[in-house]
């Protein structure tokens, strides 16, 4: 359960990453270039490759000349790259671990994100994950398969695809179990549904997942609350237990999951705004727009003692979400600006002008207000009236 650390107020930025630590010096770098020279160490210089890559910006802006500062980035890159190229093609394996492979699955990376100097090469990247998988390099193997699948770099062959899955998986790859599971469960890739296997995998998935890789929690959990998966019983607790587990790992859904089930008593959770707006706060903080506008209708209502009641703090997080583009939060500004909550006055114009953005994108509820104002007449003039939103069993704010 997350602690509520203040009300959460849309006018604060989220906060700030910590501080980097300055980067290293030439000199420092000199010296570590000399250590590496001397030494016959295959992974030590795999290492200090990555290395040189990693500051090879920060570095070069130490350098207060423009073209000065571009042309030591370059070569700094060059140097790095060039080490790992010489790696990629050596074929050492060193204490089983292959070198020549996670240099060729780093050189897939570089090419697949064009970064370093680098532009982007999808077919580059493939080779490369390709070169790498050959030597069973479960995260190569990994990437080989998105990429037989969407069809980036090679032509697409879901065959091949759920080869390297497979591959991948029974390395213990967590994305790849992950990604196995689903295709089993819903019978993607022109496969069979397996609910059984999949379910296997996901269980995998979700007892080893990480920050990078909680996605298997919550789909896990998304299995358990449904009674459409052959060989799952639905269970809300084992669902919830999976969702806080996903939640604590900062994964958004399962953020705004848990908020869902607080605000709304589902899920076997009771009505608990507290440990709802605690939840909402967290993928708020990192731009989910449901959580933003969630934390809309809270601030609208009022939480007491938890959350005072704050119609500006209402129309700011609304008005966060309706710039993500989510339509349910421009039917709310919309409202607001047509009830005169947390602006100015009353503007009519305006509210139509929200409503008209989110019955673009087919809200009934803006769809319906729009007929409502053109039967009524309202152009501007008088405002109409309407109710304001209030909490109330089985009901939604927006």
């Amino acid at each position: 359960m997350p602690p509520m650390n203040g009300a959460p107020s849309a006018r604060n930025a989220p906060a700030n990453a910590p501080a980097k630590p300055p980067p290293p010096t030439m000199a420092s770098l000199e010296a570590y270039r000399t250590s590496i020279k001397r030494s016959n160490d295959p992974a030590a210089q795999l290492d200090f490759a990555k290395y040189i890559l990693e500051h090879a910006r920060g570095m070069s802006d130490q350098e207060p000349n423009p073209k000065l500062r571009h042309k030591k980035y370059e070569v700094l890159t060059e140097e790095g790259l060039k080490w790992v190229k010489k790696l990629a093609g050596s074929g050492i394996t060193v204490h089983r671990s292959n070198i020549a492979a996670e240099a060729q699955f780093f050189l897939g990376t570089v090419y697949s994100q064009g970064i370093y100097g680098i532009e982007r090469d999808d077919a580059r990247a493939f080779s490369y994950y390709q070169q790498a998988s050959k030597a069973q390099h479960a995260e190569a193997n990994y990437r080989t398969a998105v990429c037989y699948e969407v069809g980036v770099g090679t032509r697409s062959d879901h065959t091949r695809a759920l080869q390297f899955y497979r591959k991948a998986a029974a390395q213990s790859n967590v994305p790849a179990m992950y990604k196995l599971g689903v295709i089993l469960i819903k019978g993607a890739l022109g496969t069979t549904p397996a609910p059984r296997e999949g379910i296997t995998w996901l269980k995998r998935a979700a007892d080893n997942a990480t920050a990078e890789c909680p996605h298997a929690l919550h789909e896990l959990a998304l299995c358990h609350e449904s009674s459409e998966i052959p060989g799952v019983i639905p269970d809300d607790s084992y669902a919830r237990e999976l969702y806080i587990k996903a939640g604590k790992l900062g994964y958004v859904p399962s953020q705004v999951r848990l908020g869902q089930a607080y605000e709304y008593g589902t899920m076997g959770c009771p009505v608990d705004p507290r440990r709802s707006i605690g939840w909402y706060t967290r993928a708020a903080e990192k731009g989910d727009p449901d959580a933003e506008l969630a934390l809309s209708g809270w601030y609208l209502t009022g939480a007491e003692p938890h959350l005072p009641q704050n119609d500006v703090e209402a129309y700011l997080w609304a008005r966060r979400a309706a710039d993500h583009g989510l339509a349910k939060a421009e039917y709310a500004v919309g409202y607001y600006y047509e009830c005169g909550i947390g602006v100015s006055y009353p503007d009519v114009q305006e509210a139509q002008k929200w409503y008209t953005k989110a019955a673009k994108k087919n809200n009934r509820r803006a769809i319906s207000r729009l007929k409502e104002l053109k039967q009524m007449g309202v152009y501007g003039g008088a405002v109409p009236t309407i109710q304001r939103p209030h909490r109330g069993k089985g009901s939604t704010m927006f």
